[in-house]
């Protein structure tokens, strides 16, 4: 019988970023990471909701810091990677999780400020935050990067057009950078969460047509699942034992994906 020990989810001493990881699912996820012994670096809007997280991963006997910002912001986003790198000697995964919902609006619906900050905060945030890391993953020669998808990256029917844009961009930013960079160490894939239980809320117009539409579909997603359960996909997809799984787009969503 072979006995030899394959590839395992420990990540005793990987210097992490995670995004929005003041709560949700990106708390979740950086308090599952510290679990498995990793350095955590929170990144989050909100400064309570990121001073918290740091106590909760400091208490399980591992490292963290937090950089409050907005990380649509070019300033914001070297200086979430430069602390990484700084406090924890260089950067082995980035998770980027952070977003916003749009209000289930249809396209003829959606103004132009509602359109450019869901592409920026959901899509170019993301980006710039890759484009940042990637160069010390590079000069390492390795590296993870897993996204936050979701159900509306694979259909048009979970979610508004401008957020159902954005997420569909990035899952091919995600497929991008697993075509372009494997070759050099970098894994890239993303989960694609179905219905959560975060606190990421949505307000639509009375009587507005999207959510209107997207209602007769919406009864299909089955179990919600939960944060943690969302964050222990993260943590696989990191880790060395999804070794070989690059390019992915992995479903979290009790089979919604499937229906």
């Amino acid at each position: 019988m072979n006995t030899t020990s394959g590839p395992t989810s420990d990540l005793t001493g990987k210097s992490v970023i995670v995004t929005g990881a003041g709560s949700g699912i990106g708390r979740a996820a950086a308090l599952r990471f510290a679990e498995h012994g990793a350095k955590v670096l929170v990144a989050d809007i909100n400064p309570g909701g990121a001073a918290e997280a740091v106590a909760e991963i400091r208490a399980k006997g591992t490292p963290a810091h937090a950089v409050v910002g907005d990380l649509s912001e070019q300033r914001i986003v070297d200086q979430v990677v430069a602390t990484a790198v700084e406090e924890f000697g260089g950067l082995d995964v980035l998770v980027n999780n952070a977003g916003i919902m749009d209000d289930m609006s249809a396209a003829a619906d959606v103004t132009d400020a509602v359109w450019e900050r869901l592409l920026r905060i959901n899509l170019t945030a993301p980006f710039l935050l890759a484009r940042a890391a990637l160069p010390h993953m590079l000069a390492a020669g390795k590296g993870s990067i897993v996204f936050t998808a979701s159900e509306a990256s694979l259909r048009g029917s979970a979610a508004g057009a401008a957020y159902t844009a954005s997420k569909h961009g990035v899952v091919g930013l995600t497929k991008s950078l697993a075509v372009m960079y494997r070759g050099q160490g970098i894994r890239t894939n993303a989960i694609a969460p179905g219905a959560t239980m975060t606190n990421i809320e949505y307000a639509p117009a009375p009587d507005a047509h999207g959510p209107a539409v997207l209602a007769s579909y919406m009864g299909n997603f089955g179990q919600v699942s939960t944060a943690e359960q969302q964050a222990s996909a993260i943590v696989f997809l990191a880790s060395d034992a999804a070794a070989n799984i690059n390019g992915a787009i992995l479903p979290v969503d009790n089979g919604w994906a499937a229906v």
